[in-house]
């Protein structure tokens, strides 16, 4: 029997609390066709993690503070590709990210 070590893994067999792999425009720089970017407003933002949870493509920066506690730090434009999920998905009364015509 041939050993298959590069299997992607079922729905069933992925490990219960695990964080999957994020997307694969890590490895490219995919931000240079982005019609329209997010924009992240610091003031605005309540730090809930929701739009870094949401983001596909691991766009959204985050870093500990002083306080040692995980913050978005800003948006990855060179890996963003502008798909909005961060946007919709910033608690609806503060958006602190809404999305933009993408300037060239």
């Amino acid at each position: 029997m041939k050993k298959e070590e590069n299997r992607k893994l079922t729905v069933q067999e992925l490990p219960v609390g695990d964080i999957v792999e994020a997307g694969t425009a890590v490895n490219f720089h995919t931000g240079s066709w982005r019609s329209q970017r997010p924009v992240w407003d610091k003031d605005k933002c309540i730090h809930c993690l929701t739009c870094w949870i949401s983001c596909p493509d691991n766009s959204i920066k985050i870093a500990p503070d002083e306080k040692k506690t995980t913050v978005v730090r800003g948006i990855d434009y060179d890996h963003c590709k502008g798909c909005g999920i961060c946007a919709s998905e910033c608690p609806v009364k503060i958006r602190a990210i809404t999305m933009e015509q993408e300037r060239k």
